[in-house]
């Protein structure tokens, strides 16, 4: 099985973070999607992260807030 990318882990901390307290601000949100696009290419790990992410602040699950 193939390791995932370092901004794919690094990815992964920052959306763990804001699910852990089920809100994310304008940095946060900027910060995942800085991220994401770290190294210039959106591998499937990164894909399938950001998919759920904007599935959560599109449900309710996460709520995005003021800084």
């Amino acid at each position: 099985m193939k390791k995932p990318s370092q901004t794919a882990t690094n990815l992964k901390e920052l959306i763990k973070h804001a699910i852990s307290d089920l809100e994310v601000t304008p940095a946060e949100y900027q910060q995942i999607m800085d991220a994401a696009l770290d190294d210039g290419h959106l591998d499937k790990e990164e894909k399938s992260m950001l998919s759920q992410f904007h599935a959560m602040l599109s449900n309710g699950t996460i709520k995005r807030v003021k800084g």
